[in-house]
């Protein structure tokens, strides 16, 4: 994190998304300063805040991108969720404390994922010891004799060495085996009008206590015993309870929230109705963003620097329309510009996951070469920037959903043209898109 400068941050995002450099030098920002705020005494340190965001532009200008790159970048605890799904208290449907809980069980994986790696190899040894008691069981025989060096015991070393050779080399994957697995029971008809994410943590502890692991035995092939086996010996060899901590420390101080359609919470003063649920969950956020502690199943977890970049277009509101508190929580804001006819040809090419390199690599997988000239990008970009005008405005999306109207034939032929090379110029363009760009009702349907 040490060489994560701010420059290097945004080189890295440039490689994924076009333009917006504005908010790109915003998140690389909040994020180094996270670095530097753990270089800090420990009694300045506790005093430095999160820099919040909020980022203002329409739809598929990059928005979510930025934010699910940087977390990417950085191996910090992501999530996204939208504004619009969460109730104010007391109400029926999720509260905005669930979206750290959400927070903490993805940090739980992505720690447990980590531990995986670093036991694996014990694991795996421990795996294959257990395949080989399956496969020659160890008889009351064996067990009493306690002399290694007898005929027996050398007998049953010599074909346990020679399974151990012919299961490294896959030669067993597809026997059968007997397998004990311990799966889980749910509760069943206990409060079934809502989900076990909505419980309080103490009850789901409660009710995973009620109803212990209950062993089934399974007949399953070598090779998917192999991974089920793997799966047990990681999970006795992980410490829970230290990538429970680990998980909670890398939340508290490296966790990202991406709050997406803050503006359909945003009221205008004028607008009169029934709707209960925006200013409460406005109100409800406050204490989440500016610092509180939340109790989830794996423990209680302070908010104060948690990262939350929220996002809207405020198309028929604005930013002021939030509540001041809110507001004055999320102190960056940063405009995100609409998409040009050069950015649409810029992504159509530069990024590593451009749309044109996955069809190629798509229709790579059925033996057809597909060559896209540049003038044929031009003409894609043209054809979705044009569409946006006279249409909705939905951004970069609209180049995926072109892209797939121009595709459409040769994808429902390419198993039958193996071999073949076919290269889109702009005359292929065009004759499969320009009716549909000249009828703007048809547009309006189709693209």
């Amino acid at each position: 994190m040490s060489q994560l400068t701010p420059r290097k941050i945004v080189d890295e995002l440039d490689r994924y998304i076009i333009g917006q450099d504005a908010a790109k030098r915003a998140a690389a920002i909040a994020i180094r300063n996270r670095w530097r705020r753990q270089q800090l005494p420990d009694e300045l340190r506790d005093e430095v805040g999160p820099s919040n965001i909020i980022l203002i532009g329409p739809t598929g200008v990059g928005k979510t991108e930025i934010a699910r790159r940087l977390a990417h970048l950085v191996s910090a605890p992501f999530i996204k969720v939208e504004a619009t799904k969460y109730t104010e208290v007391g109400y029926h449907g999720r509260d905005v404390e669930s979206m750290i809980r959400d927070l903490v069980d993805l940090a739980v994986n992505m720690v447990r994922d980590e531990q995986t790696e670093v036991v694996r190899t014990e694991a795996e040894r421990l795996t294959e010891e257990h395949l080989l008691d399956i496969l020659i069981p160890p008889t009351d025989f064996d067990r009493s004799d306690n002399d290694a060096a007898s005929d027996t015991a050398q007998r049953r070393q010599r074909n346990r060495e020679k399974l151990r050779a012919q299961l490294r080399a896959g030669e067993l994957d597809e026997r059968v085996v007997e397998l004990r697995i311990e799966a889980k029971q749910m509760p069943i008809g206990v409060m079934t009008s809502f989900g076990m994410d909505q419980l309080e943590p103490e009850m789901q502890n409660i009710l995973e206590r009620l109803m212990p692991a209950q062993p089934k035995t399974r007949l399953v092939p070598i090779r998917e015993a192999r991974e089920i086996i793997l799966d047990q010996q990681c999970e006795k060899l992980i410490d829970r309870e230290k990538v429970t901590d680990i998980a909670l420390r890398r939340t508290e101080n490296a966790g990202i929230v991406f709050l997406d359609e803050i503006d359909k919470l945003a009221a205008p003063s004028q607008t009169h109705g029934p709707d209960i649920s925006r200013a409460g969950v406005q109100r409800d956020l406050l204490p989440i963003i500016e610092g509180c502690t939340v109790s989830t199943r794996h423990g209680p977890l302070r908010t104060d620097h948690i990262l939350f970049i929220a996002a809207g277009a405020f198309h028929g509101s604005k930013p002021s329309d939030l509540m001041p508190e809110l507001q004055g929580r999320l102190p960056i804001r940063v405009e995100l510009t609409d998409l040009t006819r050069e950015d649409f040809t810029r992504i159509l090419t530069e990024p590593r996951n451009a749309l044109t390199r996955q069809q190629t690599a798509l229709m790579g997988t059925e033996g057809v070469l597909i060559e896209f000239t540049p003038d044929a990008v031009v003409a894609i970009a043209d054809i979705a920037f044009r569409v946006n005008e006279s249409t909705e405005n939905i951004g970069a999306r609209r180049l995926m959903t072109v892209m797939e109207r121009l595709m459409e034939e040769l994808s429902f032929d390419a198993s039958e043209r193996s071999g073949e090379t076919i290269r889109i110029d702009r005359q292929y363009v065009s004759e499969r898109l320009a009716g549909l760009t000249e009828d703007a009702d048809l547009s309006r349907f189709i693209l």
